[in-house]
C-alpha cells in the first residue's frame, strides 16, 4: 500500500498538468472562449467529470493555467544566472537579457498573456493569480536592483520604484519581441534592454 502512493501522486500531477496544458493550447488557438469544459476534456483525453476532481470550476482551471504560464516565464528569466560571475550587475544584466530573449519571448506566450489579461478585471481568481505572478517577477527584479545599487554604494535609492519602471520597460520589449519576432535582429532586444536599464539605474550593466 505504501509503495503505491508515490505512483498515485505522480499520476494525479500528470493529469492535472495535462488539463492545464490542454487549457493553454485551446486559449492560444481560440482565446478564453475556446476553453470550454468539453473542449478541455476532449483535448486532455479525459471525461468532463474528471476535471471537477482537480478544479472546482472552469475558472479555477483557467487561473491555474495562467499561473503556470507566468511562473514559467519568471523562472525562464532567472535561468542560468548562477553560471554568471558572482557580481550583482552581471546577474541583473542576465535577468534582463533573459526576459526579452527566447524562450521567454515565445509568440505563443505573448498570445496567451494577451488572451488571459482580458479576464483579469472581471474574474477574481484570475486577478489573484495575476497579482501574485506579477509581484513574483517584480520582487525578484527589485532584489536584484537593490543588490546592484548596494554594490555601487547607493542605498538611498528606491529599488521598488525602479523595479516598477523596469518591469514596465521589460513588458513593453517582451510584447514587441514576441508579437513581431522577425522585425528584430538576433540579440537586438537583449542589447536594447540592457542599455535601457543602464540608463534607468545610472549604472553600467555588462553585455551578456
Amino acid at each position: 500500500m505504501n509503495q503505491r502512493r508515490p505512483f498515485q501522486r505522480a499520476g494525479e500531477e500528470a493529469r492535472r498538468s495535462a488539463l492545464i496544458e490542454a487549457t493553454l493550447d485551446l486559449i492560444a488557438e481560440g482565446g478564453p472562449q475556446a476553453a470550454t469544459v468539453r473542449a478541455i476534456a476532449l483535448r486532455a483525453g479525459v471525461t468532463p467529470g474528471l476535471i471537477r476532481h482537480y478544479f472546482a470550476t472552469k475558472e479555477d482551471l483557467v487561473a491555474a493555467a495562467h499561473e503556470t504560464l507566468m511562473t514559467g516565464l519568471t523562472e525562464a528569466s532567472a535561468a542560468r544566472l548562477d553560471d554568471l560571475p558572482d557580481d550583482p550587475l552581471a546577474r541583473l544584466a542576465g535577468f534582463v537579457a533573459n526576459a526579452v530573449s527566447p524562450p521567454v519571448t515565445d509568440p505563443r506566450a505573448v498570445s496567451l498573456w494577451a488572451a488571459s489579461m482580458q479576464l483579469v478585471p472581471r474574474d477574481a481568481a484570475m486577478r489573484k493569480v495575476h497579482e501574485a505572478t506579477y509581484l513574483g517577477f517584480r520582487n525578484r527584479l527589485q532584489r536584484m536592483i537593490a543588490d546592484a545599487l548596494a554594490a555601487a554604494d547607493r542605498q538611498d535609492e528606491d529599488p521598488r520604484a525602479l523595479a516598477i519602471a523596469g518591469n514596465a520597460l521589460l513588458d513593453g520589449l517582451w510584447i514587441e519581441a514576441g508579437a513581431l519576432p522577425d522585425h528584430f535582429k538576433p540579440d537586438e532586444m537583449k542589447s536594447i534592454a540592457i542599455k535601457a536599464f543602464s540608463r534607468l539605474l545610472d549604472l553600467k550593466l555588462p553585455e551578456v
